[in-house]
Order: C-alpha cells, then sequence, then structure tokens
C-alpha cells in the first residue's frame, strides 16, 4: 500500500509548534538537540540582568583582594591603572600622560614614589621656571617612597586610589536600566553581559564560572574599562626600608600632576 506523504504545510506547523516547545521545556536545550548554554557554570546567566549585577556587587563586596587594572578617563585627563587592592592596603602604579607614580598603603601609612620630574610644577604664571627650592626638593624626593603625611591635602585623594571599597564603589557605577548583553570571555573565562542603557551607560561582564565576581566593566560614555582579577588572592605588604623611605616633613610640594 502505497504511503502518502504529509502535507507540506502540516510539516512547517508541527516544526514550528517543535520549536515553540523547546523554548518552553526546562531542559530544552538538550532535549531538541542544542548545548545548554548554562552547563557546567553558576547559573546566573538564568537571572534577570538586575538579579545579576546585584549578585557581582554582594560577590565583590564579600571579596578580600582584587587585582584593577585599565584605563580611567576624566576630565582631567586619562589613567592607566594597575593596582592590587585589600581591606588593610593597596600597592601599584598610576600613570597619566605626564607622570607616573606608585602608590604603596599598609595600613594607614601611605607612600608614594616617582622620579624627580613628577615632583615640580609650573610656576603661578603659567610658565616652567623651577626655584632652586623646587628642584632642590624634587631632587631629594625622585625615586624615594615618599611617605605622605596626614594631614597633608593630597593624602585623602592619593589614599582613594588604593580605597578597595571606595574604588569599586566609584567605578562600577551603572547608569540606566539594565538588560542582558552577550555571553563572552574574559581572560579565558565565561561570562555575561549586564547591559545600563543598551550599553550606554556601562557594560559589565560577570564571571559564569565559581563565584559571579564582575570581571571586565565598560564605563559610561567611553570613561574607559577596567579588568577585574584575581579576586579573593591574597598578597604581601610591607612598608619599604630605611633606605628606600623619605619621611618628609610638612606639606608636599605640588605636582605637575595636580
Amino acid at each position: 500500500m502505497p504511503v502518502t506523504p504529509l502535507p507540506i504545510a502540516g510539516r512547517a506547523r508541527r516544526a514550528a509548534l517543535a520549536a515553540a516547545l523547546c523554548a518552553v521545556v526546562t531542559s530544552a536545550a538538550t532535549a531538541c538537540g542544542g548545548p545548554d548554554p548554562d552547563e557546567g557554570t553558576n547559573g546566573i546567566g538564568k537571572l534577570g540582568a538586575a538579579e545579576i549585577e546585584k549578585k557581582a556587587r554582594a560577590a565583590a563586596d564579600a571579596a578580600s583582594a582584587v587585582r584593577l587594572s585599565g584605563t580611567l578617563v576624566s576630565k582631567g585627563g586619562t589613567y592607566k591603572l594597575n593596582m592590587r587592592l585589600k581591606q588593610d592596603g593597596a600597592s601599584g602604579s598610576v600613570a597619566s600622560k605626564e607622570n607616573t607614580f606608585e602608590l604603596l598603603r599598609v595600613g594607614d601609612a601611605l607612600y608614594l614614589k616617582a622620579d624627580a620630574g613628577f615632583w615640580t610644577h609650573a610656576g603661578e604664571d603659567g610658565d616652567d621656571k623651577q626655584t632652586e627650592a623646587d628642584q632642590e626638593a624634587a631632587r631629594k624626593l625622585g625615586d624615594k617612597y615618599v611617605k605622605v603625611p596626614r594631614n597633608d591635602p593630597s593624602y585623602a585623594q592619593f589614599r582613594g586610589f588604593t580605597e578597595m571599597d571606595v574604588i569599586l564603589d566609584g567605578l562600577l557605577g551603572m547608569h540606566g536600566e539594565l538588560s542582558k548583553g552577550d555571553r563572552t570571555r574574559v581572560g579565558g573565562v565565561k561570562t555575561i553581559e549586564v547591559r545600563a542603557a543598551e550599553g550606554a551607560g556601562g557594560v559589565l561582564d560577570v564571571s559564569l564560572i565559581g563565584d559571579p565576581y564582575p570581571l571586565r566593566f565598560a564605563r559610561a560614555g567611553g570613561a574607559g574599562v577596567l579588568v577585574l582579577a584575581d579576586w579573593d588572592k591574597d598578597f604581601a605588604l610591607a612598608e619599604p626600608s630605611k633606605g628606600e623611605t623619605l619621611d618628609y616633613s610638612g606639606q608636599l610640594p605640588e605636582t605637575s600632576g595636580d
């Protein structure tokens, strides 16, 4: 007995129905032929964007240490950061177009190290003339760990780069309605994007493996891209030796980076 072919229209309807069922069945990805994108992950990819961002914030807040690197763009210029941060201190460097300086904080003791050029500054009339006192101070301070007095106006400014909670809260802000973006990789680790204002308000890549740490953040308005790594990896901090240190009494001289 000959077999009558099923109508083409009927086959199309059944294919559409099968696709619809695959979208709602919990095991759709495996049952309907494709790999489950959340298999082997921490599962946050199934959550909404706001919940993913909330979990990423909570993971960052609970962490004891992190390495922060990348670029930061502000009205004052573009800075390159490479800082290792933890609750009781930090070490690393900050570079701008004009200067590079190292920061080291152990508890409340804050040290700054830079070459002599960092410590020079233009005269009040805007020229580059330096007094003998300026030049002498720059020579003494150059390439030494200078202990920044706590009553110096620059202490709070420089310390801000070494405060883990402060810098993370200040740099990872998102602006606008949140939505889920692409699944990507940062440093070989699977991540999922959380986008604010469709990306204009910032894009946060959150780890899909292990704890949902933030691994990369593109700041709103092109204000820099930061990479966050070595979460919860402790590192040693020690004050520099006396031979490397200059305890500068009084107020530090102004710098060309101010």
